[in-house]
């Protein structure tokens, strides 16, 4: 087993150690994957295996008298643990059967060499999860409406999604990020005849598409005989007239532009699919589910009916219509079957939990997911869902008037004070590179504070808040990228690709607690893709940053000693830094 693998994160290799340990230990009796976590109190050791009390219990539950107690088969482990490699420096017993184990001081100085020696870090970090991932994925993100302003549940579904996707590249998956725009509602039809009456008149132009949108709907709520000529043109965009498919392709089009502008700012590309691109998918999909009696007719409504307590899935509505339900059940159906998606993620708030179980139940029933292969495996299939973003009252998150808070206003706010905040701590840096710098810094605001908190809960929007430079920041994370790269570039003449590796190599116990705190990163990006959680990463991010400062506060680098072990650190630290805030989608400063 190689132990030192730059690709495998600490929790893994031990995880590997204890599983090769308990193995031997147990002589093949039962089979075991024991469970390993970071020890909280750092003096009992790096991490800790508590599965030798769970697995007494079954020995002694099959009538196996070999171990007298918990502790004495967690003795039998340790006896067991592969030493060939100086894996661990020690290991003991806590408790009834508590296994502590540290890393030595070689090791952990050896993978971070390899780390830097790694193509500066451009391989993937965690080789270990890739043969456990599947090949393809589909995201389903951001998802903004036509002819609606961006707002802040679609920053939060982009962000997510965004970082959803990075993680899953550098892990080796082969990502397609899908916009699924709503283009295709009955909306259109209050639009597209406001613009009818409008163009009547020659040489009328959308110059405001948010309100031009505010006066059809206006125009829908109040004038009966406009409303019901609104949904005639839904019927007839519906069936191809080419007059109101004209009209819609030009707002499509002002939206769509409106759109880019955001994703530019965020630094986000994604392949659109609206609503529209579905239309003629769905009547197929829909024979489908009748033909395998999945969907049935009821009151004139095409419904699937899942347990009793739940109300069935509308897939076709009693005039024969389609709605959301139709579009999500065709949009499953052609990722899976045209695009060989492995895994399908949906990326929305967690109010459309019970929508998107209802449509996977009904794409498993159907045998839409199970791949065409000789295991017959099953796609997997998430819907990732967030909470709100709160004002600092506690309510919902909006403008003084109540509407909700533009997306765009949103983030040229964020650069504005971020600006005014380089422009008054004062900096040696040009007026241009000022300007860039509040363009990162802003941007990195708005996104690491929304994937820090854990995406199920809501979370308060304060601009304060985020631009603190003490607190668990984006702010915090880029300056400290910007000192670590500040020393590195003070000793550029240096290789440290190439040193030696001696005892008295981490003797600092800040220099092994930075060590440790680099090579968390397989980890965290592990964690993060198997419980979808973006947070993770930047639990990593902050906490990597706290271990440099409390490191850098305490040992000086240039001109010590031990001045090329600590830029090794310092370039460690760099490496993994700017590879979580890559997945994050944060830019790096090398300068403030």
């Amino acid at each position: 087993m190689d132990h030192i693998s730059s690709g495998v994160g600490l929790r893994a290799v031990v995880k590997a150690a204890f599983n090769e340990a308990t193995k031997a230990a147990l002589l093949g009796e039962i089979g075991v994957d024991v469970n390993v976590t970071e020890c909280s109190n750092q003096i009992m050791g790096d991490y800790q295996c508590n599965s030798a009390m769970s697995i007494f219990s079954e020995l002694k539950r099959q009538g196996s008298t070999r171990f007298a107690s918990p502790r004495s088969l967690a003795e039998t482990i340790i006896q067991e643990l592969p030493d060939s490699n100086g894996l661990f420096e020690e290991a003991s017993v806590a408790g009834p059967g508590f296994i502590n184990v540290s890393f030595s001081t070689s090791i952990l100085a050896s993978r971070v060499q390899m780390l830097i020696q790694d193509s500066d870090g451009k391989a993937s970090f965690a080789q270990s999860a890739k043969n456990a991932l599947p090949k393809r994925a589909v995201v389903d993100y951001s998802s903004p409406n036509i002819a609606k302003e961006m707002h802040v549940g679609h920053l939060r579904s982009t962000i997510i999604g965004e970082t959803i996707c990075r993680a899953l590249e550098s892990l080796g998956v082969d990502v397609v990020r899908l916009n699924h725009v709503g283009d295709w509602g009955t909306q259109f039809g209050m639009l597209l005849t406001h613009l009818e009456d409008n163009a009547t008149f020659g040489g009328y132009e959308i110059k405001d598409l948010q309100a031009f949108y505010k006066e059809s709907k206006l125009r829908f709520d109040k004038d009966e005989e406009f409303k019901e000529r609104s949904q005639l043109a839904v019927v007839k965009l519906q069936s191809g007239d080419p007059a109101m498919t004209r009209m819609w392709k030009e707002i499509c089009e002002i939206s769509r532009k409106e759109f880019e502008d955001i994703y530019r700012m965020l630094g986000i590309s994604l392949i659109e699919r609206g609503e529209s691109y579905y239309n003629d998918i769905i009547p197929i999909v829909l024979n489908d589910l009748v033909d395998k009696n999945i969907a049935v007719e009821n009151d004139g409504a095409l419904c699937i009916f899942g347990s009793e307590d739940d109300p069935p899935l509308i897939c076709r509505k009693s005039d024969g219509g389609f709605n959301y339900a139709s579009t999500d059940l065709a949009a499953i159906w052609q990722r899976v079957t045209k695009l060989n998606a492995q895994w399908v993620i949906y990326v929305t708030d967690v109010g459309q939990g019970k929508h998107f179980e209802a449509v996977f139940d009904a794409a498993e029933k159907a045998g839409w997911l199970t791949l065409d292969d000789q295991e017959k495996q099953s796609v997997r299939v998430d819907h990732v869902g967030f909470g709100l973003v709160l004002d600092e009252n506690g309510k919902r998150f909006r403008t003084r008037s109540g509407d909700t808070v533009p997306l765009k206003a949103l983030l040229h706010e964020a650069q504005t004070r971020c600006l005014k905040t380089l422009q008054a701590r004062g900096t040696n840096l040009a007026a241009d590179d000022i300007e860039e710098a509040a363009r990162i810094m802003g941007m990195a605001a708005i996104k690491y504070s929304d994937l820090q908190n854990n995406r199920l809960t809501n979370y308060t929007f304060s601009y304060d808040r985020m631009l603190d430079m003490k607190g668990n920041t984006a702010v915090y994370l880029l300056y400290t990228h910007a000192r670590v790269s500040s020393i590195l570039s003070r000793s550029e003449d240096k290789d440290l690709k190439k040193f030696d590796v001696d005892e008295n190599t981490l003797e600092n116990e800040k220099e092994r607690a930075l060590a440790i705190a680099i090579l968390k990163l397989p980890d965290a990006l592990d964690s993060l893709v198997q419980e979808l959680l973006p947070s993770r990463l930047c639990d990593y991010a902050y906490n990597l940053c706290v271990s440099f400062n409390e490191f850098y506060s305490c040992c000086k680098v240039i001109g010590s000693d031990d001045e090329t072990t600590r830029l090794i650190l310092c370039q460690g630290t760099a490496i993994s830094l700017r590879r979580a805030l890559h997945i994050l989608g944060i830019e790096p400063l090398y300068k403030l």
